[in-house]
Parts: structure tokens; C-alpha cells; sequence
């Protein structure tokens, strides 16, 4: 699946924590680990040490674990300088972590985590990290909906994240209620939702088949944001995985959009997966 990994390092603490989520995707991959700072022209001296320090604990705990890995720094342009090394060196995916401007912008306005979904020729996985301890998570919870792509990578970057936390999985489904015209909305009983659940999701779960991970499928109906947090609160799951958005700006401005809703309520670590990988 994934043989070459980035992990995008800063001076901030959450970075380096997405950081080891990329570690972990790498050991159970097999993957080689490129570990990339990239100071901006006016980073100060205590900056440019944290981010030094972080790129050092990392780099020494991927060999701990016989990983492949390489540490670099540049300087200049983030978005520049980590697309010129995506493309260089054949990168499947980056990992990045949220700044505190992703959370509060809408539609991710010019911020580089827009920049990394929209112009980067991998697939790319942002984290927001909130609980800075539940790094390794043991209850996993995906929010899945009909006509996805690209699903057997969502389906096995899933798994491999499990199989190596030996975490379980809660695959969430929404189901929109059916509209009666003399009765308004008619919510379904559990079993009537699940026989709803779209078949092609089944394509996501022979990945988790395919490295044994226990999960169980759930489903639900409402707004779509607020039920994901909600059951990720109750059930208590320690990590969130969603597929990046793919509405339009206008249908976003209109209903909202899903995923940056929940990278601001999320009560979990999140990642936002924007796949692109054709073959596996």
C-alpha cells in the first residue's frame, strides 16, 4: 500500500504528535519514514529548537522500532519545499497537523492544510489533536457514507492504524430519515437502518477482514456533524478518521460542510484522510 511516508514537523507540540500516527502507519506498512521540518524565513531561535528537538525524539524512536527513516530540514516555504520532496521522492502519503487557523477559517482559506489537500499529488491525512495522552488509540470510529472513493485505500489506511494500536473499529453510518407526505419524517428501527447501509461500504470492510480487525457496524440519523461527535463522546472513542470533504463551496455555504464542523467539535484526536492513491 504506502511505501513512502512524510510526516511535516513543526515547532508546535501537535505536530509532532500527528507525527507518530504517521510512525505507527509506516511500522505497520512497512514504509520508509521521511521526517521534514521546514523553517519559515522569520521562525525565532526557540521555535527553530522545538521543531529541531521534536525532529530528534522521532527520529529516534522510528529506528527504536527498525523503521526506515530520514530527517530533513529546509528552509523557505513549507508548501513549496514539502511538494518539491513529494514529488522527488514519490511520497503516497504526507501527514500534517492542524494550526490553530484551520480551526478557526472557514472552507480552510489560506491556510497550508488547503494547500496540502488541494495541491498535493499524495494522499494527505490532517490531524487535529485534542487529547495529547490518547495517542494510541484502542476504539477507532469512521464515519462512512454511499458513493465514496477511492475505498479500499480509506478502507486499509483504517486497518493498518488498527492492526498496529490492536484497536477495534466502529464503522457509523447515517441514515436520512424517509419522508412520508401525510406523516412528515418516519425514523427507522436499528435493523430497518442497517438493511440501508450502502453496499459499496461492504468494499471498505475487506480490508478490515483482510488484517483481522474487530469492528462493528453502527448507524444513526441526524445532522450529520453533531451525531458523529456525539456518539464518538458516548462511546468514547479515541480516534476519529473522515474522508475529506467533497462538496462544492456553494453547496457548503449553503448546508455546511460535515468535516470542518467536527474538526472544530471534535471531543477526539481526528484525522482528515484526502486519498489518492489509484493502485494499492
Amino acid at each position: 500500500m504506502y511505501k513512502r511516508i512524510l510526516a511535516a514537523v513543526n515547532e508546535f507540540t501537535n505536530s509532532e504528535i500527528a507525527a507518530r500516527y504517521a510512525t505507527a502507519l509506516a511500522k505497520s506498512s512497512q514504509a520508509k519514514l521521511s521526517l521534514v521540518f521546514v523553517a519559515e524565513d522569520k521562525l525565532n531561535r526557540d521555535a527553530f529548537r522545538h521543531a529541531e528537538n521534536a525532529l530528534e525524539r522521532l527520529f529516534m524512536d522510528a529506528q527504536e522500532q527498525d523503521i526506515e527513516v530520514e530527517s530533513i530540514t529546509e528552509k523557505g516555504s513549507p508548501f513549496e519545499k514539502i511538494s518539491d520532496i513529494v514529488r522527488k521522492g514519490r511520497i503516497d502519503i504526507v501527514f500534517t497537523a492542524t494550526r490553530r487557523e484551520d480551526i478557526e477559517k472557514r472552507y480552510f482559506t489560506k491556510t497550508l492544510a488547503r494547500e496540502f489537500m488541494l495541491k498535493l499529488p499524495c494522499s494527505v491525512a490532517m490531524a487535529r489533536i485534542v487529547r495529547m495522552a490518547r495517542t494510541h488509540p484502542k476504539n477507532i470510529l469512521v464515519p462512512l457514507r454511499g458513493q465514496m472513493t477511492h475505498l479500499e485505500e480509506r478502507g486499509c489506511f483504517a486497518a493498518r492504524l488498527a492492526e498496529v494500536f490492536n484497536a477495534s473499529v466502529t464503522l457509523f453510518h447515517l441514515s436520512n430519515p424517509i419522508t412520508s407526505f401525510f406523516h412528515g419524517e418516519i425514523h427507522l428501527k436499528p435493523a430497518q437502518r442497517d438493511k440501508r447501509i450502502p453496499r459499496d461500504i461492504e468494499q471498505f470492510t475487506e480490508c478490515l477482514y483482510r488484517y483481522q480487525i474487530r469492528h462493528e457496524k453502527k448507524t444513526g440519523y441526524g445532522a450529520v456533524s453533531r451525531s458523529i461527535t456525539i456518539e464518538a463522546a458516548h462511546k468514547r472513542n479515541d480516534l476519529i478518521i473522515m474522508g475529506a470533504s467533497e462538496r462544492t463551496l456553494l453547496r457548503s455555504i449553503v448546508s455546511g460542510n460535515p468535516v470542518e464542523e467536527v474538526l472544530r467539535e471534535t471531543p477526539s484526536n481526528l484525522i482528515i484522510l484526502k486519498p489518492r492513491l489509484e493502485h494499492l
